[in-house]
């Protein structure tokens, strides 16, 4: 049967009676688009032929000279709509040229297609397994606005400690003061029922959750993981996570976010990416050294050390994005490797002595970025490390918060800021060529379309807090 057999999508719409199908894709940003054809369009030729559209109304894509382009379904993506009407079949696509057929080089999706065909090319490894821990806030009320003369962001929770003396008529007092909320038992968790039923819906949807929990800040932070899978089908898993979090939140009248920092002086949501290198079946990242690993996992996590600040602008690919990583707190800055220290860019988890168990935590990156791209890029970066053996040195196992100022200055950090970031990113990314996985015009691409949309247009608006340090001046 081919790798695109249109089969499993045609069974799932006779078994159903399916009506419409929704067509999604991910933009070059990281944030799914769709349109949706009556299930009479969907014809064996779809999936291999594709449906045309404007390529150059999605973001960092094409001029409107050149926009025609192709999505091309996969079969193996299909599944049941949880939350569309009437029975509607979702399937993610492939982004093509119209007419060579050839993947888009700027189809995120097809740049994790071609991650995975380098690593199985280099003959260290035939499957790269990620296991993404995203955390998000669930809030009651959101207000947001940008002008000329005026900016402002307003958030609300049921559970935050802000509302404490609220009149809610009654209050009930349960709130979460911040960096307690975990775990606490409901009533003080007041999400577990929204978070139990999120949980429904991606295990309905093929998503084989391992746990829920609140997480650490008041006003409805929250983690749920799911199971590890190899590269792209984890970065597909992710988006329909998100998909799934924002859906669900909304029927429940709240709204979902996965930005990084959404509130002051309380913990920000990271995602940290569990990551191992598997071949002919057996995991190749457990051994004799340090914190059990081998010594290719050792390499492995050099190269990630080497190439984090490049790695940080398609990781933590948001202004906001540096609100969470500041030096001084909780969040993993500092360049080093431990297995034990969750301030480090790096931590061995050290839950199970299974050699199956043994894999490398990413601690950086945050939820905010396109996982295709992301994802990719700490593959090809762990690579870098083990063809070339760069050794990842010491440990820190060392408590961070506790080291003499010389000692801290000679641990590394991540970038303190996007700008940065993209800097780095131009500096360093000849790794990400490798294979051709990445090109220079996507690099180039996303560099320019982060500066002059997000990191230039952050800095020509005053700041709310400005007016607070400066107004009287």
């Amino acid at each position: 049967m081919p790798s695109n057999s249109p089969k499993k999508a045609l069974d799932l719409v006779k078994q159903h009676d399916v009506k419409i199908v929704d067509v999604k894709f991910m933009d070059f940003i990281g944030v799914w688009q769709h349109f949706s054809i009556p299930v009479s369009e969907l014809t064996d030729d779809i999936f291999e032929n594709g449906l045309g559209f404007d390529g150059s109304s999605i973001r960092g894509w094409r001029a409107i000279n050149e926009s025609d382009m192709l999505v091309i379904p996969d079969a193996e993506t299909a599944i049941i709509d949880p939350f569309q009407q009437p029975t509607t079949l979702s399937l993610v696509d492939d982004i093509h040229e119209p007419v060579t057929k050839e993947r888009f080089g700027r189809c995120p999706r097809g740049i994790a297609v071609a991650a995975e065909n380098y690593l199985k090319s280099t003959g260290l490894a035939d499957t790269a397994y990620f296991g993404p821990e995203a955390e998000f806030f669930i809030f009651d009320d959101v207000r947001y606005d940008q002008g000329q003369n005026f900016g402002f962001f307003h958030l609300d929770s049921v559970e935050a400690i802000w509302n404490r003396g609220r009149e809610e008529k009654p209050n009930l007092g349960y709130k979460i003061r911040n960096k307690e909320g975990y775990f606490p038992v409901p009533p003080t968790d007041q999400l577990q029922n929204i978070r139990n039923e999120m949980v429904m819906v991606m295990e309905a949807c093929g998503i084989p959750v391992e746990r829920q929990h609140h997480e650490v800040a008041t006003a409805g932070q929250a983690e749920i993981d799911f199971r590890f899978d190899s590269l792209k089908s984890c970065a597909d898993k992710l988006m329909l996570f998100k998909y799934i979090v924002k859906n669900v939140a909304f029927k429940n009248n709240r709204t979902a976010t996965f930005m990084p920092k959404p509130l002051f002086g309380d913990n920000g949501s990271g995602m940290h990416v569990h990551m191992s290198l598997w071949k002919n079946g057996q995991p190749l990242f457990a051994g004799n050294q340090y914190a059990g690993l081998s010594e290719m996992a050792q390499y492995f996590i050099g190269g990630i050390l080497k190439h984090t600040k490049a790695l940080n602008a398609l990781a933590n690919p948001t202004t906001n994005s540096y609100k969470r990583l500041t030096p001084g707190f909780e969040a993993p800055v500092n360049l080093a490797y431990s297995q034990s220290n969750r301030s480090a860019a790096i931590r061995i988890p050290m839950y199970s002595p299974s050699p199956k168990a043994k894999r490398v935590e990413f601690r950086c990156p945050d939820p905010s970025c396109n996982p295709y791209l992301a994802f990719s890029a700490m593959l090809l970066a762990g690579l870098d490390g083990v063809i070339n053996k760069i050794h990842p040195g010491e440990p820190l196992d060392k408590n961070i918060y506790d080291l003499e100022p010389e000692e801290l200055a000679k641990v590394p950090s991540t970038c303190a800021s996007l700008e940065e970031a993209l800097n780095a990113l131009e500096d360093d990314h000849d790794f990400l060529l490798k294979g051709d996985v990445f090109s220079a015009d996507v690099i180039e691409t996303w560099v320019k379309y982060k500066r002059e949309n997000e990191v230039n247009a952050l800095r020509l608006r005053p700041h709310p807090f400005e007016f607070a340090l400066y107004y009287d001046m």
